[in-house]
């Protein structure tokens, strides 16, 4: 199979009527989903977990949501997360402080569950655009999620469904350089414990595909590091 895993949401929030029904709605609505109660089990969360949206009530026990904010976005493992943070407070300095901690969007109670599942999906699309159903393209090569279909210079490539997922994450972030161990958390998954080594098999079993038809290596070897597209 190449079908991607659902994009992972952390929910965190200290009421548990909040947590259930935000849980309900959002695994109804294609997502995975976990919570957490406080802002230093959403530290240990994102840490562990490594969710793609984090949606963060700004009051918060033991470290409020504004802390817990700064220190996901200071963090490696939540830097590239999408913060949504979720309070009562409607002003407009309260925005400001929000998205100047280093949130990326900002959501006012009440709201509908409808928008809280619409920010979500607005959010993955500009950072995951691959798991929000959303076309590739980088260079000659075409990704397309909803058809899981790859081709280069207009040529389908038959690829394993390793080297699809790989191929999409090096899609998404043109450029980047990906460590190996990034490369393991993404494509293989957390919760997965295999060699290091693995993904230069699998990148070199990429390349080979990528390259059948012609065409110059697209995939970098940044040495001692990873890899990146482009």
């Amino acid at each position: 199979m190449t079908e991607l895993k659902p994009p992972l949401v952390l929910i965190v929030d200290d009421e548990p009527a909040q947590l259930a029904l935000l849980s309900y709605n959002l695994k109804a609505a294609g997502f995975r989903v976990v919570t957490a109660r406080d802002g230093e089990e959403a530290l240990l969360a994102v840490a562990e977990q490594g969710p793609d949206v984090v949606l963060l009530d700004w009051m918060l026990p033991r470290l409020s949501g504004l802390e817990a904010c700064r220190q996901i976005k200071a963090g490696t493992e939540g830097r590239e997360a999408a913060v949504i943070m979720v309070s009562a407070r409607s002003e407009e300095s309260d925005r400001v402080r929000g998205l100047d901690t280093g949130a990326d969007d900002y959501i006012v109670k009440p709201y509908s569950i409808a928008e809280l599942v619409a920010r979500v999906r607005a959010n993955l699309r500009r950072l995951r655009p691959v798991a929000a159903g959303q076309a590739l393209e980088v260079g000659d090569i075409q990704l397309d999620p909803e058809t899981h279909r790859v081709t280069r210079a207009k040529v389908s490539l038959h690829l394993g469904p390793t080297e699809y997922r790989l191929l999409a994450a090096l899609m998404e972030r043109p450029g980047k350089v990906w460590t190996r161990e990034a490369l393991l958390d993404r494509v293989w998954g957390r919760d997965i414990y295999i060699d290091t080594r693995t993904v230069d098999v699998h990148v070199g079993r990429l390349r080979k595909a990528l390259c059948m038809h012609g065409g110059e290596d697209p995939i970098r070897t940044v040495r001692g590091t990873g890899y990146a597209l482009g």
